[in-house]
């Protein structure tokens, strides 16, 4: 399989603080604060035959991550929409990724940053499923040696840069062991969630997955719940502790990237990769698709 090109060697174009500019030309100095002190939040959204799936959504909470994070975002709900509608014409996509990005600039570089800049840049490609082919028979999960922190010690409801630093850490250390990913535990020893999405496990008829009291509440995660409960499934939110993970029969990852995906594994315990995952995997791609209604 041919190696991918690097992000910052492609061809299309990235839209960038209000206007549409060649995707090699899109830079930021390498003294910005949102480099130096993670002042920058993202968001992660995936467009189906055309339409960005919970679009609006996603775009109401990066201007709360921004507002959690300190600063606000200088382009209203509406215009970001627009744009990234027009990042997705100008690529000539209708089945893509889009990663909104908004970070404070290079004007001050000090832990205070009041006066900085805000930025924005949006950037649409083509992405499948984040875990591949490992999607489709079950990822396997290592368990992280790193955790969720506190509510007290980190802004856990944005979906903040800097958050994201021990789930790179423990994504790494669990593929150098030859695991997909990595399952997180909290502060109090809890299960929380993977790296980069949220987990569900099923037994009896019942879905069980995280209150999400000290990580991002994911809009799939929202979604999933939904059509779950729709369908006359029960679901409980709950404090899960890694002595049940042995007694589950199965398990799913949720995500804009993951999308559903079921798991095979988690640090020695073994999951069916059975036909309530699949059945549930295929109502979601159904859902995004727009071949059922929400």
């Amino acid at each position: 399989m041919a190696t991918p090109p690097p992000f910052d060697d492609r061809d299309g174009v990235i839209w960038y603080d209000g206007e549409l500019v060649n995707w090699r030309d899109a830079k930021v100095h390498v003294l910005t604060h949102g480099l130096h002190y993670a002042s920058s939040v993202f968001e992660g959204e995936r467009c189906y035959s055309g339409e960005i799936f919970k679009s609006r959504e996603h775009t109401e909470r990066l201007h709360k991550s921004g507002r959690i994070m300190g600063f606000d975002i200088p382009w209203t709900v509406d215009q970001i929409e627009e744009a990234k509608v027009a990042t997705l014409k100008a690529n000539n996509l209708t089945d893509a990724y889009v990663r909104p990005v908004a970070w404070r600039g290079s004007e001050m570089m000090a832990v205070s940053a009041q006066r900085s800049k805000i930025h924005l840049a949006i950037a649409t490609w083509e992405w499948p499923n984040l875990f591949g082919e490992a999607s489709v028979k079950g990822v396997r999960l290592d368990m992280a040696e790193w955790r969720r922190p506190a509510p007290e010690s980190a802004p856990y409801d944005a979906k903040a840069a800097g958050l994201y630093m021990i789930c790179t850490l423990s994504k790494h250390a669990a593929e150098a062991k030859g695991y997909t990913d990595a399952l997180m535990l909290d502060h109090r020893g809890r299960v929380a969630e993977a790296t980069g999405a949220n987990v569900f496990f099923y037994k009896d008829g019942a879905v069980h997955t995280p209150d999400p009291d000290c990580f991002l509440d994911g809009i799939t995660r929202r979604s999933v719940i939904g059509m779950l409960k729709d369908c006359q499934v029960p679901v409980h939110e709950r404090a899960i502790m890694p002595g049940e993970l042995g007694s589950f029969e199965q398990c799913f990852l949720t995500g804009t990237a993951a999308e559903v995906t079921p798991v095979a594994e988690i640090g020695g315990h073994g999951y069916e990769v059975g036909a309530f995952v699949k059945g549930l995997a295929q109502d979601y791609n159904d859902l995004v698709n727009r071949r059922v209604s929400a």
